[in-house]
């Protein structure tokens, strides 16, 4: 399985990242490399403890990204 996840710039260094559609699953990590390599292990230990808890995993995933053009006021 994949799922899509979004990494963020961790404002005191690194990265973090998180599973839209695992609610819950995060990680981090110094590099992007690091971070990809949590959140793989963060998967699926997420995905077990679904499974231990009511023997059922998501096998879906829906997600969508978009772009929003607001009219904001200029800062001075």
């Amino acid at each position: 399985m994949e799922y899509t996840v979004l990494i963020y710039r961790a404002e005191e260094g690194g990265f973090w990242v998180e599973v839209p559609s695992l609610p819950g699953c995060y990680s981090q990590g110094e590099t992007i490399e690091d971070t990809m390599k949590n959140i793989q292990e963060a998967i699926e230990a997420h995905l077990l403890a679904l499974k231990e808890e009511r023997d059922e995993t998501p096998n879906r995933e829906e997600i969508v990204i978009g772009r929003v053009k607001v009219e904001a006021p200029a800062i001075a």
